[in-house]
């Protein structure tokens, strides 16, 4: 295939930025003239740091009615620079700042690939679905909220660097290790929970001949750092505590269990690196994407699930305490987890926008 132009739209969110970068850099691999469009926000410009090509701001805005001119506005600027630069495809990984951009490619007919990262379309993805030639997806089950839209099982793309890292050397190799994060940003009822449930773990351990060691690496955000060190410290309970931690691959290798949120981008990382996971949804997560996220890799044996607000530190402890007693249950997770991963994710959806480009 000869060198097209292709504009990748991502933003608003990390985990929206983060695997568009990955297919922008695999479309620009193969040679293709790559720009990547993001809303302009202050949150995607740690991320965009990874990618070395043009970027072009479109001024997108979270959609609702105070947002309406910023948006017709958007979709206008989008339009003039898609005239000027004249692309044979446009790839958007949804949320709100990918309105403007397919709005704009189907003015000026430019092919549009659309890309879903939850098991639950995004109102716009929905909704822009009706432009697309095709929609990627990261879940199979995703296809049933899309009757009558043509698509692509590709995965999600994620950073293929967390894979393959060490354990982290302060970290005894004996200690049975509980990774927790909430995401970037932090979570602070996970938080909450885990600085009661972790010494809850401890002092049942000690009271075990024999046992292992508990140790914990936690990724808080930054409102809650020094408090959750703070606690374990209290507890004397051996942790990593970061606001943001910035070897994810080596906490994942480190780590025996992972305590999380539920979000596209955390699943796919998990398993692209084998490792079992307890998902705390988020509550209230647009159309309880989360929890449905969580639910197809616990229907493969990869995880389980708790709702956080059925969930409390005791409930918590013994879960880790029954893993801890059965490392077996653990690996099958593990296994099962690693089984899931799709890291080719990135070459596919990069295939599919080659295939449907002009």
């Amino acid at each position: 295939m000869g060198k097209k132009k292709i504009i990748v739209a991502c933003g608003g969110t990390g985990g929206h930025t983060f695997p568009g970068l990955a297919v922008a850099q695999e479309l620009a691999r193969r040679g293709h003239d790559v720009v990547v469009w993001a809303s302009g926000r202050a949150i995607e410009g740690s991320v965009m740091k990874s990618w070395e090509g043009p970027v072009f701001s479109t001024g997108a805005k979270p959609l609702s009615l105070r947002n309406a001119f910023a948006n017709l506005f958007s979709i206008i600027r989008c339009r003039r620079e898609m005239k000027r630069f004249a692309p044979n495809a446009l790839l958007a990984m949804g949320s709100y700042s990918s309105l403007p951009p397919v709005m704009a490619a189907h003015a000026r007919r430019v092919p549009v690939v659309l890309h879903e990262a939850n098991t639950v379309p995004g109102r716009a993805v929905e909704w822009l679905a009706r432009y697309a030639r095709a929609v990627a997806i990261s879940f199979a089950e995703t296809a049933e909220h899309l009757p009558r839209r043509r698509t692509v099982l590709t995965g999600l793309p994620v950073r293929r660097e967390i894979a393959g890292q060490p354990r982290f050397d302060d970290v005894p190799p004996d200690s049975f290790t509980v990774f927790i994060t909430g995401g970037s940003q932090g979570a602070h009822r996970v938080n909450e929970l885990a600085v009661q449930a972790m010494p809850l773990v401890k002092a049942d351990l000690e009271r075990r001949p024999g046992s292992k060691k508990l140790f914990v690496i936690h990724q808080t955000g930054a409102a809650d750092e020094s408090e959750v060190l703070r606690r374990y410290t209290a507890a004397g309970i051996p942790a990593r505590v970061q606001a943001f931690e910035r070897e994810m691959g080596r906490a994942f290798a480190t780590a025996d269990l992972v305590v999380c949120r539920a979000g596209a981008s955390t699943c796919f990382e998990l398993a692209l690196v084998g490792r079992p996971a307890f998902f705390i949804p988020l509550p209230g997560a647009l159309r309880d994407h989360q929890h449905f996220n969580a639910l197809a890799f616990v229907k493969k044996g990869a995880a389980d699930e708790g709702a956080q607000e059925a969930l409390t530190p005791r409930t918590i402890a013994n879960y880790v305490l029954r893993k801890i007693e059965k490392p077996e249950s653990l690996a099958a997770k593990a296994a099962a987890m690693r089984a899931a991963a799709m890291p080719d994710a990135a070459a596919r959806v990069a295939d599919l926008v080659e295939q449907e480009s002009s």
